[in-house]
């Protein structure tokens, strides 16, 4: 299974030294990827709750950078890692310019990007970008066949029931021949089937695992349905995880629990199947060097399993 690290975007530690210390410390240590997420809004009265723990939305997401600026930056600083969005809310861009901006990434990055796409949780983020709520899924489909043809195509034009994009010449293409993987976060049924009929793999968060497989096997199944070969999807998982000082109790887990807990479930998700599993500390109160710190200690926890 490989193992990834997010990288500070969000909170106290979102700067130049920290995002270089992270990238560098990772493919020192040996992960095999970086991760960034995605936040337009902090609001103080949010109009949805956050989708885990309380509902509150984590105070570290007041401050936050934009994700792809900060993956070229780490791309930088790296030559090995892969560079993923978990999530990318690909929607609040419209689809020609996220081609490009990907395509960019791609290109600088030596062909290192993964693309992870949410519909993200909160509508205020939608209304301040401009992009309707509602109809989430359709515009996802759309985006998905731009991005698609923008990469396979010399020349390409798009009309669709929500984008138009006139016959172009495109000379940009990607370091990687197809373009870059592409992996959905989903959790409805429709989101599911959506990731076995297009996607390169699910980006799931992190649940126990009986209910973790189970949305895999949906995915497996509709990807066979498409004619799809569902050996070549990949299952990229993300934990945030909510350090305990003592050991939580097992039906916690993966919610809360010590970092050996999480070093636990993370052997047992690659036991299960889990291609790949990256961890976020972004939110847990310690200053950077302990989560540094903490990342070593992670890493080579599961790697000796």
């Amino acid at each position: 299974m490989l193992l990834g690290l997010a990288l500070p975007t969000f909170g106290t530690d979102a700067h130049t030294e920290g995002i270089v210390h992270v990238s560098r410390v990772a493919e020192e240590l040996g992960y095999d990827s970086l991760w960034t997420g995605d936040r337009v809004l902090a609001p103080r009265s949010p109009s949805a709750p956050y989708p885990s723990g309380d509902g509150a939305m984590p105070r570290t997401y007041e401050n936050h950078m934009d994700p792809l600026t900060s993956l070229a930056f780490a791309a930088a600083h790296t030559s090995r890692v892969r560079l993923g969005t978990s999530t990318l809310n690909g929607l609040w861009h419209a689809p020609i310019m996220l081609a490009r901006s990907l395509t960019t990434l791609d290109v600088l990055s030596h062909g290192r990007l993964d693309v992870g796409l949410g519909l993200g949780w909160m509508p205020d983020e939608y209304t301040a970008v401009g992009v309707p709520w509602e109809g989430r899924g359709a515009r996802l489909e759309e985006t998905l066949d731009i991005l698609e043809a923008y990469w396979a195509s010399e020349e390409f034009a798009h009309r669709g029931r929500l984008f138009t994009v006139p016959e172009t010449v495109v000379g940009l293409k990607p370091e990687q021949r197809s373009g870059p993987p592409v992996l959905l976060a989903a959790f409805t049924p429709a989101g599911l089937r959506r990731v076995g009929r297009r996607a390169a793999g699910w980006l799931p968060v992190a649940m126990p695992l009986p209910a973790l497989l189970r949305g895999w096997q949906s995915v497996v199944e509709e990807a066979s349905r498409a004619g799809r070969d569902p050996e070549k999807l990949r299952m990229a998982l993300r934990v945030n995880p909510t350090l305990t000082a003592s050991k939580a109790d097992p039906e916690q887990v993966p919610g809360a629990g010590t970092l050996g807990q999480y070093v636990d479930y993370a052997r047992a998700a690659a036991e299960a199947g889990v291609h790949e599993l990256f961890i976020d500390l972004g939110q847990t109160p310690a200053t950077l060097e302990e989560r540094v710190d903490m990342a070593g200690r992670f890493l080579e926890g599961v790697r000796k399993g």
